[in-house]
């Protein structure tokens, strides 16, 4: 995997590996069982949000009454790694107070120029201890430091925030899904809050291309984050993954009632709102001791208590059938057998750039883009018929897999700036190698 992350983001954007222990209790019947995971990190470090200081910690104080407020002391020495020409930062300083002189201990150099230093002294950045009559260090001031801590790489379940391990995430599920385990290592919540957290801002869209049971769409979407998420089983999107978004964006749930296995809270929202809708001209059926017991079994409410909720909604979208594909024995791209009528169009209008007009069945243009339009027979009388249709300014764009002798001449002739797209060809073309 990192390979392949390496060539998709290079190598250059990887950040750093982290291990999260994802489950607590090991199977006692194999000499050693793996409790960790690994989370391959990309990107800038610019885009990263740090973790947040603890309230109170730190070290920032402020007992000289500094009118630049809290801060801490840090080292100005270091180590003399081995090679490194380091005799320039090897020099005494003196404590003006006291008159003692100071030099680097054995192995050890300061880390700033001699000039640096005497300047950092006499502005009283440089200081010995809190109290003037130790070693030297530098005044770290709170309001120039920034404003969150590294991430570690690390990830225990009891550090920074209490996590929860994979089991939970299990519960978690049959607790949607009574009865059904479809997910081997479904990842909690709570995990994926952090990593959206640490890499994404509001306005920024959260993608996930394997989306399983939507975890991390439903935490993003809970987050009040854009997000786009992909499945390629239509079975698994419609029993586990829809249902869980449309939970999420609705915010349904169950009032103090426990639904019978199999029954989740938006099957029984349903099963309420038809039994209303078959009974609301019965009022003799309204009064049955059976109905009120139905209802009462599958009593719901709409609730507000989900953290950070910022309401919003779920659209959904198929994957058209592929028109084009490669052919390695020929070199070239080739159409496929789903490259016909209306799927045809729409794949040459969005891989063009067109816009699809959803005008009446009349009309002669199938897309548009800007001032062209496309349209998908290429014939001479067909460039006259087309050439007749349009307005002063626009100009035509013919899509065809085949194109008629002379066409090419007739268009540009009879429509200035007008062009023909012999498909696939003049859409995907591939050199030698097969690359595009």
């Amino acid at each position: 995997m990192r390979l392949l992350l390496d060539e998709v983001f290079s190598s250059g954007s990887f950040i750093g590996e982290v291990t999260w222990k994802k489950c607590g209790n090991l199977p006692n019947d194999r000499p050693m069982a793996a409790n960790d995971d690994k989370i391959l990190v990309y990107g800038s470090e610019n885009i990263f949000n740090l973790r947040p200081r603890p309230a109170g910690r730190g070290g920032y104080i402020n007992t000289d009454g500094d009118p630049r407020g809290l801060w801490a002391t840090h080292p100005v020495d270091a180590n003399a790694k081995g090679g490194r020409n380091v005799e320039h930062l090897r020099y005494s300083i003196v404590n003006p107070q006291t008159g003692i002189e100071y030099s680097p201990a054995a192995g050890r150099n300061w880390v700033y120029s001699q000039e640096d230093m005497e300047r950092g002294i006499r502005a009283g950045r440089i200081i010995f201890g809190r109290t003037g009559n130790s070693g030297s260090a530098k005044k770290a001031y709170l309001s120039e430091t920034r404003a969150g801590l590294t991430w570690p790489a690390l990830w225990l379940s009891d550090e920074i925030v209490e996590f929860v391990y994979n089991n939970a995430a299990d519960k978690h599920l049959q607790s949607m899904f009574p009865g059904r385990s479809p997910f081997d290592i479904p990842k909690p919540e709570e995990l994926l809050e952090r990593i959206i957290h640490i890499g994404s801002n509001p306005g920024d869209i959260v993608l996930d291309v394997f989306a399983g049971s939507g975890t991390t769409a439903a935490v993003a979407q809970k987050m009040g984050l854009r997000w786009v998420t992909c499945n390629l089983l239509g079975s698994t999107f419609n029993a586990f993954t829809r249902p869980r978004l449309e939970k999420v964006v609705n915010d349904v749930a169950a009032d103090d009632v426990e639904l019978p296995d199999g029954v989740n809270p938006e099957d029984a929202t349903k099963f309420t709102s038809v039994l209303n809708k078959l009974i609301k001209d019965d009022p003799e059926l309204k009064k049955s001791a059976d109905l009120r017991t139905l209802k009462a079994a599958t009593k719901t409410k709409r609730t507000k208590e989900v953290v950070n909720w910022r309401g919003g909604g779920v659209q959904v979208a198929h994957l058209s059938p592929s028109c084009f594909d490669y052919d390695p024995e020929l070199g070239r791209v080739m159409l496929t057998s789903a490259a016909t009528g209306q799927v045809l169009i729409e794949s040459v209008a969005a891989n063009l750039g067109f816009t699809l007009l959803h005008t009446d069945d009349d009309y002669v243009f199938d897309a548009r883009r800007g001032n062209a339009l496309l349209r998908g027979i290429a014939t001479v009388e067909i460039v006259d018929w087309l050439a007749s249709q349009i307005r002063p300014g626009e100009t035509i764009v013919l899509a065809a897999t085949a194109v008629m002798d002379g066409v090419h001449q007739h268009l540009r002739k009879s429509v200035r700036g007008s062009r023909v797209v012999a498909l696939p060809d003049d859409v995907f073309r591939c050199n030698e190698s097969g690359k595009q």
